[in-house]
C-alpha cells in the first residue's frame, strides 16, 4: 500500500524558513518521480516543484525558484522541500504527491496518483 505522510509545516514569520518531509512507502521511492503541491486558502491547487530521482532533475515554479529546494534522501524514502525567505503569499497546506507517468493516444501525461494528507504552513508576523 503507498502512503504519503507529511510534516514539517507551521508558523512562520516572513523571511524565514521550514522544511517539510514526506516519509513514503509502499513503491520504489528511487526510482520515481516526486513533486510538491500546495493550496492557498480559497484558491485552487498550485504546482510547487517536482523532482525526478532516477535522474536527479529538479523544477520549480517561477513563484517559488531561488528560494525552494527539493530534495530526496533514498535511504530514507524521504522527500523535502526547503523553504527559504518564505513569504505570506507562501501561506498554504502543503501536499507530497507521486508522479507517475501515462501514455495515452501518442502523448505521454503525467498524473499524480497518490497524495499525502497535506501540512500547514502559515507565514505571519
Amino acid at each position: 500500500e503507498v502512503q504519503l505522510v507529511e510534516s514539517g509545516g507551521g508558523l512562520v514569520q516572513p523571511g524565514g524558513s521550514l522544511r517539510l518531509s514526506c516519509a513514503a512507502s509502499g513503491f520504489t521511492f528511487s526510482s520515481s518521480a516526486m513533486t510538491w503541491v500546495r493550496q492557498a486558502p480559497g484558491k485552487g491547487l498550485e504546482w510547487v516543484s517536482s523532482i525526478y530521482n532516477y535522474i536527479s532533475n529538479t523544477y520549480y515554479a517561477d513563484s517559488v525558484k531561488g528560494r525552494f529546494t527539493i530534495s530526496t534522501d533514498n535511504a530514507r524514502n524521504t522527500l523535502y522541500l526547503q523553504m527559504n525567505s518564505l513569504k505570506s503569499e507562501d501561506t498554504a497546506v502543503y501536499y507530497c504527491a507521486k508522479v507517475r507517468s501515462v501514455y495515452y493516444s501518442g502523448s505521454i501525461y503525467e498524473i499524480y496518483d497518490y497524495w499525502g494528507q497535506g501540512t500547514q504552513v502559515t507565514v505571519s508576523s
